[in-house]
């Protein structure tokens, strides 16, 4: 039988985070990361509630996985998130030694690929896994957002 907990399905509740994200006039970006295919963190970006900068979905995410496994490293562990993360969050994740990230829409401005972030040598990246979804949900936030100014 096949696995139903693949990258899609991962994907999509990374997805719901982001949609909790704009519900809540936050950037829709939604995170979450998974060990042996269980789900350990759920992050979306809080930076406009926590008025903090550093306060991305992924950040978020780093810090609810290390506190449930009891450390700072997530070696074994999957970040699926619905954006290609920036330097400040890929420098996290290098510095978490986490194994895989996967994200949805690229960033081609301020991601980590468009900058040249390093990640740890033993990360394996995948990009593009639900691209389309992720970036119409952007898309929609951002222009509400202009259209109410």
């Amino acid at each position: 039988m096949e696995n139903p907990f693949d990258d899609d399905y991962f994907m999509r509740k990374a997805l719901q985070e982001a949609e909790y994200a704009f519900d809540r006039g936050e950037i829709p970006v939604g995170a979450l990361i998974v060990i042996d295919n269980r789900i350990i963190a759920r992050a979306h970006n809080l930076t406009e509630l926590l008025t903090d900068v550093t306060a991305h979905a992924e950040m978020q995410a780093i810090t609810a996985a290390s506190n449930f496994l009891g450390g700072k490293y997530l070696v074994n562990c999957t970040l699926y998130v619905t954006l290609e993360p920036c330097q400040m969050c890929a420098g996290a994740l290098y510095w978490s030694q986490i194994s895989k990230i996967v994200y949805g829409a690229r960033d081609h401005e301020r991601g980590c690929i468009a900058l040249k972030t390093k990640l740890h040598p033993k990360t394996v990246m995948i990009g593009g896994i639900l691209a389309e979804e992720s970036a119409q949900l952007l898309k929609r936030f951002f222009i509400e957002k202009r259209n109410l100014n």
